[in-house]
């Protein structure tokens, strides 16, 4: 195949930088995937190779130019996205990624959406009352939910934030754990507690968890209370029951929100006992004011190997001669 040749201008010198990075590196990770030259010359980036690599690397190219012109960091796992969304000819969603910021940390830091699927995850919720997300782990499902929790207290749209999930781990076996109840259930809320420390700092959480504006609790203190004017996130729900989810979801009250969060492949619950998360979206599939999100790897924001672990747990899980056991 003849080689061709193409070529994008770079206004700012240090545009181009930020573009080639530190030591050519993001460069040199389109090259490698895609097998194409890339230099820079006259304030301009050359691309060349084969007609079909050079269309999708052009395109990349100019989406990243596009982040770098908004600030936004490139990085390897960027770069292998957008050449995933530009070999399937829809490079230019990657646009999508460069609205506003979803909230911003107690160190002015903006959280911004990484893929279209913590994009669409993100407008759901903005947009329903209740909404799921499902998908596997990395995906920013937790802290894109409490993200948008913290900002809708801040807005004064919610007046509490509340945060639970199951404490199940082999069978909810929790009193080989020391302490007192509260003790023993912290280990299971701690990644709920660190994503409120990213987003408000250790201080401000602990003053509000003082006036009660904060909760943040197991999944069994939710019985028999009503929610209102709250902001409810219910973390890991794969591994409740059916009651459960259905006790859990009847909880809301007047001018609450809810989202339910949790990964379908990696259910801690009895082989015997189904998983309320896969029964509810069932369920409620359909419904309005009820969003139902669903990610995959390519939405994977953490190490690049946590996308390649999921991929071949996907591909291994879907083998017909080992397909998993039906949990319903």
């Amino acid at each position: 195949m003849p080689y061709v040749e193409q070529s994008v201008e770079v206004l700012s010198l240090d545009h181009m930088r930020q573009l080639f990075g530190s030591f050519d590196e993001n460069v040199n990770t389109l090259r490698d995937a895609l097998g194409v030259t890339i230099t820079q010359r006259e304030g301009q980036v050359h691309v060349t190779g084969s007609q079909d690599k050079v269309d999708i690397a052009m395109a990349v190219v100019k989406q990243l130019l596009g982040m770098v012109r908004r600030d936004m960091p490139i990085d390897k796992g960027r770069i292998h996205y957008a050449i995933e969304l530009a070999a399937e000819g829809n490079a230019e969603q990657i646009g999508e990624l460069l609205s506003d910021a979803v909230a911003i940390t107690f160190k002015g830091k903006p959280i911004k959406c990484k893929t279209i699927g913590q994009r669409h995850y993100v407008n759901a919720i903005k947009k329903n009352t209740l909404v799921f997300g499902i998908g596997p782990a990395g995906t920013g499902k937790t802290f894109l939910a409490i993200a948008m929790a913290v900002s809708a207290y801040k807005n004064k749209e919610v007046s509490r934030i509340i945060l639970t999930r199951p404490a199940v781990e082999a069978g909810e076996k929790l009193g080989f754990l020391p302490g007192d109840l509260q003790n023993k259930v912290d280990p299971y809320l701690r990644p709920l507690y660190d994503a409120l420390h990213d987003m408000m700092g250790v201080e401000s959480y602990q003053r509000l968890v003082e006036r009660g504006v904060i909760e943040v609790a197991p999944l069994a203190y939710m019985r028999g209370r009503t929610l209102n004017e709250s902001f409810i996130i219910l973390d890991e729900a794969q591994n409740t029951t059916p009651e459960q989810m259905k006790m859990f979801l009847t909880r809301m009250g007047f001018g609450s929100r809810i989202v339910v969060t949790g990964d379908i492949t990696q259910i801690d619950l009895p082989v015997d006992r189904r998983s309320g998360l896969i029964e509810v979206i069932k369920i409620l599939d359909g419904i309005p004011d009820i969003g139902i999100e669903r990610m995959t790897h390519k939405d994977v924001v953490r190490h690049e190997l946590v996308k390649a672990i999921v991929q071949a747990y996907d591909k291994y899980e879907s083998r017909p001669a080992s397909a998993p056991v039906q949990r319903r």
